[in-house]
C-alpha cells in the first residue's frame, strides 16, 4: 500500500476495519487528467460509474484491500475519505 497516496481520515479508517474484503470505506479518488482504457477499466471494477475524460475525481465504496490496490495505481495521484458532514449551528 502506498500511503503516501492516502489522507490522514483514510488511514485511520483502515486501521479500524477489520475485514479487509468488505467494501465500507467511501472513497474520493483523484487521479491524472487522462487516463487510460486499462485504468477505466480497474475503476469500473470498484463500480465507479459515469467515467469521463474530463473527470478527474470519482466517488467510490471500497474494501481496504481496493484502497491498497488502487494506492498502488501510477494513474492515482491520492485517495481520500469521504466526511460525512454534519449541520452547523447559528447560535
Amino acid at each position: 500500500m502506498n500511503f503516501s497516496k492516502l489522507d490522514t481520515a483514510l488511514i485511520l479508517a483502515l486501521k479500524k476495519t477489520q475485514d479487509q474484503s468488505e467494501p465500507c470505506l467511501v472513497v474520493f479518488i483523484h487521479t491524472q487528467s487522462a487516463i487510460d482504457s486499462a485504468a477505466i477499466a480497474v475503476l469500473e471494477g470498484f463500480g465507479v460509474s459515469g467515467i469521463t475524460a474530463k473527470r478527474d475525481v470519482f466517488t467510490a465504496t471500497v474494501s481496504p484491500n481496493a484502497v491498497s490496490q488502487l494506492s498502488e495505481q501510477p494513474w492515482v495521484k491520492y485517495l481520500r475519505l469521504s466526511q460525512e458532514l454534519r449541520l452547523v449551528s447559528g447560535d
